[in-house]
């Protein structure tokens, strides 16, 4: 199997080195490496990696900031956080960017190579140590959890037989995007691609989207 291509990014030297000298070690596809956003965004422009492994927290742009450009560019690359950072409202803001995975630095060796790999499966990573940290609130099993407020919007739209045209019309949204989300819902409710198997889904739990 072909291992994907990866850049990274970090603003602390010595941790972007561990972070790189690992991935090579365990001969993963780095292609680029980046110090900080602007730097990091100009790579996913000019390489286009299927991965970027990227510090939340950097000085001209912030992993955050990135990731919202490739959304909203539509670019194809998946988004990976590592980061110290552990506040809700990052952890919020990163499921709502329908970034792939988030993990943190701590425990980044333990995890990084199963985040890589769900990832390249396009599967979301979202580190049981940070679900943990977090709370209650997040370790609930209700596969709900995982979805987006954008995505639950579409569900309960989905469940409502609406069309992929009329949810972005009513979403201020592009066609494009509607698809995408429906893409992550289904990966992240583990569904089977068939062509009714989220509206199946969404009428079925359609008392939870309310």
């Amino acid at each position: 199997m072909n291992q994907p291509s990866i850049i990274t990014a970090d603003d602390h030297p010595l941790l972007l080195k561990g972070l790189n000298d690992f991935l090579l070690e365990k001969k993963y596809n780095l292609i680029g490496s980046a110090c900080n956003g602007r730097e990091a965004f100009q790579l996913i422009l000019d390489k286009q990696p299927q991965i970027a492994v990227l510090d939340i927290q950097m000085p001209g742009m912030s992993g955050i900031d990135v990731a919202r450009k490739v959304r909203d560019q539509e670019l194809k690359t998946k988004i990976v956080f590592i980061t110290f950072h552990k506040e809700k409202e990052l952890y919020h803001a990163a499921q709502e960017l329908n970034v792939f995975g988030y993990i943190l630095k701590e425990f980044a060796i333990e995890e990084i190579e199963t985040c890589i790999d769900n990832v390249s499966k396009n599967q979301p990573f979202f580190s049981p140590k940070i679900k943990e940290l977090l709370g209650e609130d997040l370790l609930d099993n209700d596969s709900l959890t995982a979805l987006t407020p954008s995505e639950k919007k579409i569900l309960k739209l989905i469940a409502s037989d609406k069309t992929n045209k009329e949810i972005a019309s009513i979403l201020f949204i592009s066609h494009r995007t509607v698809e995408k989300h429906r893409s992550n819902i289904i990966n992240k409710l583990q569904l089977e691609p068939k062509t009714n198997s989220l509206l199946i889904w969404a009428k079925e739990n359609h008392g939870k989207l309310i």
